[in-house]
């Protein structure tokens, strides 16, 4: 569960090859960097599913068919314009069946792949999600007492970027107080009833702890007392700073860096439910929801996401949309023996998703999607797949 992982130790890495490297400025001193490798010496490339992956990568071209074909993709033209990934997905959308053989020298055609890197650091933390599932009801009665809040519309977002260049991809959050913008409610200040009667509640939970594992998650699932289920998709967040209660508990030595998961920490808050309380609220980062009809849950980019196929990245690094190879490690393996190296799409965020090398594996819906994503904590890689007609190298050097 990426929201509650410690940060890994890594080992170091040659960052010595001559090959020049695309940076671009970005938050907290992180950069991005992007090496070109060839395909065979890509991890895994000759073994991966390209056919398992198309059906979520062609769900993100649909996003793309009615904008300019001009328009860059993501903040520069170094990772190609609308145009130029609307015929890669026009030409793969026509092979899809197609034999792995044939998929591949697509892209080994099209496409280069670049090795992605925070300062040339190309290993990071590889987190995984899942869609949580509650127990919930329409109206507040019973065991059914913790509020499940749509977003307040007195909420103010400023990009901050448009104020100074080296605050580009920052936002800051809030309300206004006469002519001041001031910090909104945080956790600690919600659950002790700073909403109260504004009518945001969309429905009622059963259980604090469910509900705080649905806000790191960012979906999920409700089945309500009258049989019904109910999905509920992220909205916004109050705007204050994620943090993580696991590096609480560490701290506190009540569970070790090597043991720490979600399962952990779930656990430790079942036995300890007061306790757990006030370590929700060390956590001032608040989401809210809307409820929505969608069958699968949608992503920051606005798409369905694909579990096993969807990856959410930190936006102000890595767009939305572009073909990736993950590798990393199966946390299902005990042993941690196992690689998972598969083709992904960017097609969500994170308040805890920060950096150019740093992901969160969506793992689908259920138990056994939770218990994959409670243990995945792995260092690992990913390379990014850019098209031929552009020089992302040299298009940096030109800016």
């Amino acid at each position: 569960m990426g929201a509650c992982a410690p940060g890994l130790p890594y080992p170091e890495h040659d960052t010595s090859a001559s090959t020049p490297s695309l940076a671009q400025p970005g938050l907290d001193e992180a950069q991005l960097t992007l090496r070109y490798i060839p395909f065979e010496d890509v991890p895994g490339w000759g073994e991966v599913d390209i056919n398992g992956f198309l059906p979520a990568f062609l769900r993100s071209c649909a996003q793309l068919t009615d904008k300019d074909p001009e328009t860059p993709i993501g903040d520069k033209e170094r990772f190609g314009t609308v145009g130029d990934w609307l015929d890669i997905c026009q030409e793969l959308g026509g092979n899809m069946g197609a034999q792995e053989p044939v998929l591949r020298y697509f892209f080994e055609s099209k496409l280069r792949p670049y090795l992605v890197g925070n300062h040339d650091e190309t290993v990071g933390l590889f987190t995984g999600y899942y869609e949580a599932e509650l127990k919930g009801s329409w109206q507040q009665s019973g065991t059914y007492t913790v509020p499940i809040y749509a977003r307040p519309d007195d909420i103010v977002s400023v990009d901050l970027g448009t104020f100074r260049p080296e605050w580009q991809g920052q936002t800051l959050a809030g309300k206004m107080e006469g002519n001041s913008l001031v910090p909104y409610p945080d956790r600690a200040a919600i659950s002790a009833g700073a909403l109260n009667g504004r009518q945001l509640e969309i429905l009622w939970v059963n259980s604090h702890i469910d509900a705080f594992f649905l806000h790191i998650q960012g979906s999920g699932r409700v089945q309500m007392t009258d049989g019904s289920i109910v999905r509920v998709a992220y909205s916004g967040r109050n705007g204050h700073r994620y943090f993580p209660v696991g590096r609480e508990l560490i701290a506190a030595g009540i569970i070790s860096q090597e043991d720490m998961s979600m399962q952990a920490i779930r656990a430790w808050m079942d036995v300890n439910p007061a306790a757990a309380l006030q370590l929700m609220n060390l956590n001032p980062s608040y989401i809210f929801f809307r409820i929505s009809n969608e069958t699968d849950p949608v992503g920051a980019e606005g798409v369905p996401l694909t579990p096993g196929r969807s990856i959410a990245v930190d936006d102000d690094f890595i767009p939305y949309g572009l073909p990736m190879l993950l590798d990393t490690l199966d946390p299902r393996d005990p042993d941690r023996k196992t690689p998972l190296q598969r083709l992904v799409v960017p097609q969500d965020t994170g308040s805890a998703i920060r950096g150019p090398v740093r992901g969160d594996f969506f793992w689908g819906f259920g138990r056994e999607a939770a218990a994959a994503a409670g243990y995945m904590k792995e260092p690992g890689s990913y390379y990014m797949f850019l098209p031929r007609t552009r020089d992302p190298i040299t298009d940096a050097l030109l800016e």
